[in-house]
């Protein structure tokens, strides 16, 4: 049975109705955050890279992120009103969270002491709650909430 290894909570700034997370060592990847970033898609990745899409235009995203030794246990879905699975390649062993507004931020994810192949699925709550407030007051604090789950891809 996998173990969780590390868990990570972290206030994401949204804008746009978006934000990523990529590699640390961001250099040479080949579509850097944000191009192409595709309105309407929940998880799109790239190489070194992946984008959420939010309800909520701008707003402040309750994230939590896990790295776990293997494949965590499946999520109840009935919690969750989106959830999506990829695999994400690391160079360096740690990614960090993009913002629209912002750019790259200060939350860096450490998921091992060196690169490797992830598998990675997203969940998230409160959508239309995140998209009501941003048609009638524009920003709200944690009403979208997002578990981010890491784990090795075996060989």
């Amino acid at each position: 049975m996998a173990e969780l290894v590390r868990q990570q909570h972290l206030d994401v700034d949204v804008a746009y109705h978006g934000f990523g997370l990529q590699e640390s060592d961001d250099g040479d990847l080949p579509v850097p955050f944000p191009d192409d970033f595709t309105h309407g898609v929940f998880l799109n990745d790239f190489p070194g890279r992946l984008d959420i899409f939010s309800a909520g235009h701008t707003h402040t995203a309750s994230v939590t992120v896990e790295v776990w030794d293997g494949e965590p246990p499946d999520q109840d879905s009935s919690r969750w009103d989106e959830q999506a699975e990829t695999v994400f390649e690391s160079i360096s062993g740690e990614v960090v969270v993009w913002s629209m507004a912002l750019g790259r931020t200060e939350d860096v994810i450490p998921l091992a002491s060196s690169g490797g192949s992830w598998r990675v699925r997203v969940s998230c709550a409160g959508r239309s709650e995140a998209a009501a407030l941003s048609e009638q007051e524009g920003t709200g604090e944690g009403v979208e909430k997002y578990l981010i789950q890491f784990w090795p891809v075996k060989a």
